[in-house]
């Protein structure tokens, strides 16, 4: 049973078929609530829906069966000053109501208050030393429908919880990941991004590498990183590179070898065997943490962005499914491989 009064927002916990808990929830004005998840009903203000792997976009990468919640999580603001913002599992639906069933992993704190988690929970990474080129990679947590902080349970929807972390908080700062099982958030603070490279930051960078004229060693012609609104389509001049040696090239179409896999070539520079891809310039401004030039290219899908971004995307566990975990690109969410995950790319200068 839901709460009938229409202005109050709810939470009912179900113990049993002839028991239910309902913990009322009242007006803050001091706060604005926002609301995400895979709905399109009113109550949620941000529609994500599942990531698919290369930034495929055809009918047929579509996801059968949705793992995100249609009322996944939400996240509260101060409207004062630091205006901290905190996180919740689970969102209010239509009848302002999130309901926790039978199945639901929930339980009564010492306290007396109720709490739970939702089927395939809400997960957060905080990024140690921030969102900067200092950052290293946090412990990823589950957050509960009341904002406690939780280790991980042993399977994405197991029925025990985690243990509780008292040390930890509900508070995003900048560069905490959000995993809402098929899509994972970055949270980016106005302070963050007033000190993040803009989209016209990243356009001077590609401009410059292009003015700086470099060339295909082997057939001299001069290439030219296309501009980030002609992504997709490879141009003529486009840079292509060795993904094992990370030496760049014009595209050409031999060094093909009989015993290797289709799209690995010989490199004619330094002959090492591995994958030759057209590189593009990651154009999500909010994804680097410096503004340093573009010189590393994430294996396998080729994206490039600066040395700081690509070792520090590199290095993060992205969950994947329900229990697995593995670095991806940020531009695509193509799952990295290769020692590093990323490569240093040689470019060769003009002769003349």
């Amino acid at each position: 049973m839901a709460i009938s009064c229409k202005g109050q927002h709810s939470i009912s916990y179900t113990l049993s078929r002839n028991q239910t808990v309902v913990v009322e929830y009242t007006h803050d004005k001091d706060t604005d609530m926002f609301q995400v998840g895979r709905s399109t009903e009113s109550p949620i203000d941000f529609v994500v829906t599942d990531t698919i792997s290369g930034g495929q976009n055809n009918d047929e990468a579509q996801i059968t069966q949705s793992t995100i919640s249609r009322f996944a999580c939400r996240i509260v603001c101060d409207r004062n000053e630091p205006y901290t913002a905190r996180i919740f599992a689970a969102g209010f639906d239509s009848s302002k109501n999130i309901f926790l069933g039978e199945k639901a992993a929930k339980w009564k704190n010492p306290d007396g208050h109720m709490d739970g988690l939702t089927t395939n929970g809400v997960l957060v990474m905080h990024p140690r030393g921030g969102f900067t080129e200092e950052s290293q990679p946090g412990v990823w947590r589950e957050i509960s429908v009341c904002g406690d902080v939780y280790t991980l349970r042993e399977t994405r929807s197991a029925q025990q919880r985690g243990k509780l972390v008292e040390s930890e908080t509900n508070v995003l700062q900048d560069g905490s990941l959000i995993d809402l099982c098929g899509a994972t958030l970055l949270w980016r603070t106005a302070d963050g991004l007033f000190h993040t490279p803009t989209q016209k930051h990243i356009e001077a960078l590609r401009q410059e590498i292009n003015a700086a004229r470099p060339q295909c060693p082997v057939g001299l012609n001069t290439l030219a990183f296309p501009s980030i609104n002609r992504k997709e389509v490879v141009e003529e001049k486009q840079p292509w590179a060795y993904l094992s040696c990370g030496h760049v090239h014009g595209y050409h179409n031999w060094g093909h070898r009989s015993d290797t896999e289709a799209n690995e070539r010989e490199c004619p520079m330094c002959r090492t065997v591995g994958p030759y891809v057209p590189l593009w310039l990651g154009c999500e401004a909010g994804f680097y943490v410096d503004a340093g030039p573009p010189t590393h290219a994430f294996t396998p899908c080729g994206h490039v962005c600066s040395e700081k971004s690509a070792k520090y995307w590199s290095q993060i566990p992205l969950p994947h499914g329900t229990h697995a975990f593995h670095a991806a690109c940020p531009f695509c969410a193509t799952q990295l491989v290769g020692e590093q995950n990323c490569i240093k790319l040689i470019f060769q200068g003009p002769i003349d």
